[in-house]
């Protein structure tokens, strides 16, 4: 009776060991051992929050941040500036997408009349490289990096934010576009440029139909990033709630700073669900 108890204990014990231990164990170590430098080179030391000092400086400042700022002159004036916020993210969006639009048609191949026979013309694959260059350009350079720079051009406000996140967002939105578009069935497209349609009727009546859905659920999750950046391009001139904030901020105002930030998450969820909605409504 006890040989049989030790048998069947045994298949329990060696069912809980994990047979890729060693394996895990291994890749875990090498992880941490490649993140070491870069935790050296960044002199990223998290133990300076805890030193007396540092701590009674962060609670002196949150404390500032109790009670929030709601007179009504300046709730009106939050109010103000977080609309500004979201029609500098819009109108920057719609920019970008009237730039991204013959960005795609131009880079995408299933458009290219020259590859129904296979290989692409020289000319036409120089053009879609070319415009392939372009929006990594626009896309790599930081939306506020292009803000400083059309500050010093256009001056402080909205304008330069918006410029800003027209030309980062055409970018990405060109690239990802073309993308959905090439991944999807170009079956028909292809048929229809083999008849002697246009290259915009094989958009419109090709590819654009079965990848709409997936086209406007990346754009309106583009907005909803759009909405967070038009808040952090106001720190550097362009406008917006972000910019109102960062002069409260040098003012030590923190009740202001508190009252802005509690109205800039609420716009955040807000753009959440608002694309939450529209993406079920597409699909």
């Amino acid at each position: 009776m006890t040989g049989s108890t030790t048998t069947l204990a045994l298949p329990r014990r060696a069912a809980l060991r994990d047979p890729a231990w060693r394996g895990r164990v291994f890749w875990a170590l090498a992880a941490l051992l490649l993140l070491w430098p870069a935790l050296v080179l960044t002199e990223f030391k998290p133990w300076v929050m805890f030193e007396p000092g540092t701590l009674r400086s962060t609670l002196r400042f949150l404390a500032d941040f109790v009670p929030p700022r709601v007179e009504p002159e300046f709730l009106c004036l939050v109010a103000r500036e977080t609309w500004r916020t979201v029609a500098m993210a819009t109108a920057g969006l719609v920019l970008a997408l009237l730039l991204a639009l013959p960005l795609t048609l131009l880079s995408v191949r299933a458009l290219s009349v020259s590859a129904l026979s296979g290989r692409m013309a020289v000319l036409p694959a120089a053009l879609r490289l070319a415009v392939r260059w372009l929006m990594i350009v626009l896309r790599s350079v930081p939306e506020l990096i292009w803000a400083l720079v059309f500050v010093r051009v256009v001056g402080l406000g909205p304008t330069a934010g918006v410029l800003a996140i027209a030309l980062t967002y055409s970018g990405m939105l060109g690239k990802v576009y073309a993308e959905i578009l090439e991944s999807g069935e170009s079956h028909a497209t292809a048929s229809l440029l083999r008849n002697g349609s246009g290259r915009l009727q094989a958009f419109f009546y090709g590819l654009l139909p079965q990848n709409a859905a997936e086209l406007t659920s990346y754009t309106v999750y583009r907005w909803e990033c759009a909405i967070r950046s038009s808040a952090v391009l106001g720190f550097v001139g362009a406008g917006g709630l972000g910019q109102q904030m960062d002069a409260s901020m040098k003012m030590f105002n923190g009740a202001e700073v508190s009252t802005m930030l509690l109205v800039f998450m609420a716009l955040v969820w807000l753009a959440d669900r608002a694309s939450a909605w529209l993406r079920k409504a597409l699909g």
